[in-house]
């Protein structure tokens, strides 16, 4: 069997045609059902409706960042199997992106206007991660998504309890992340040093305060 290789113009329109459809439009997806759509929400507040859609920005913001990370980090990935384990990773996350913008338009809100720049520089990280060394582009996503469970754990907390759709969301959300670090891990993922972490935090902080609002 003859394997295409692409050229590098047939690669740039690729990862351009991901990057649009991310940001938007509607994104390849593993077709799961969303979590939650057998329930039904109780009555909630105009200050509960508004704090679920600032929350939920906030997620979708963070899932078009781990896309383009994966795709980035999959892009310069060494490894075979690497690259692929990255590229599963990335259609599950779109599940995720594709979760929260239909709650967000459930509410009649919106995404953050700043997804394109959070996709450009993730996509940049997640691409000289990958070609640094794979251990550190698995170890990478290990922290990344255990950073991601904790803001999931703490919007968990923060989200009115009559909002059963949204939190059934995020508790699968939390689900997928737990995986995808355990295989990173699982992967050789190397961990990272203390000082790359807590620049990851900051960055995160700046990333989540933003779209909470914008």
């Amino acid at each position: 069997m003859t394997i295409r290789r692409f050229s590098a113009l047939d690669t740039a329109i690729m990862e351009c045609d991901k990057a649009v459809k991310t940001v938007f439009g509607k994104p390849e997806t593993t077709h799961r059902p969303i979590p939650g759509h057998e329930l039904h929400d109780e009555t909630m507040t105009l200050d509960e409706q508004q704090r679920s859609i600032r929350l939920m920005r906030v997620n979708h913001s963070g899932e078009v960042s781990a896309q383009a990370l994966y795709q980035g980090q999959a892009l310069t990935a060494k490894l075979p199997e690497i690259r692929q384990a990255m590229e599963q990773a990335a259609l599950e996350e779109n599940d995720h992106l594709v979760w929260c913008q239909q709650r967000i338009h459930d509410f009649g809100g919106h995404t953050s206007v700043l997804n394109p720049l959070w996709y450009v520089g993730s996509f940049a990280i997640g691409a000289v991660a990958g070609k640094i060394g794979d251990k550190w582009s698995l170890g990478f996503v290990a922290e990344t998504e255990k950073q991601v469970v904790k803001h999931l754990d703490e919007h968990l907390r923060h989200m009115s309890s009559n909002d059963h759709k949204s939190r059934a969301v995020l508790e699968q959300m939390k689900e997928d992340e737990l995986h995808h670090g355990t295989v990173a891990l699982e992967a050789g993922g190397a961990e990272l040093p203390q000082p790359v972490k807590l620049a990851m935090g900051l960055m995160s902080k700046v990333m989540t305060k933003t779209s909470y609002w914008i």
